[in-house]
């Protein structure tokens, strides 16, 4: 792996890289982004948060963990 980090001083920029030898006559991709590119936070919105789409009448239920357990 290469990387590098570079602070370009205008829009055009000349990139020379040198590369180990086991990477010669390999296809390379070259991805160019900011360090904190992805990592800004965004600010949360206020929501409620509940769990109310699914309701189950438990009563009279027994959980059996032998019965559970079975293969």
């Amino acid at each position: 792996m290469i990387r590098t980090t570079i602070i370009p001083e205008k829009t055009e920029v000349n990139v020379h890289l040198s590369v180990p030898e086991n990477y010669i006559g390999k296809e390379m991709e070259v991805i160019a982004f900011t360090i904190k590119e992805g990592l800004e936070k965004k600010e949360a919105g206020n929501k409620k948060v509940t769990f109310s789409a699914l309701s189950i009448d438990t009563k009279g239920y027994k959980f059996d963990r032998d019965e559970a357990n079975e293969r």
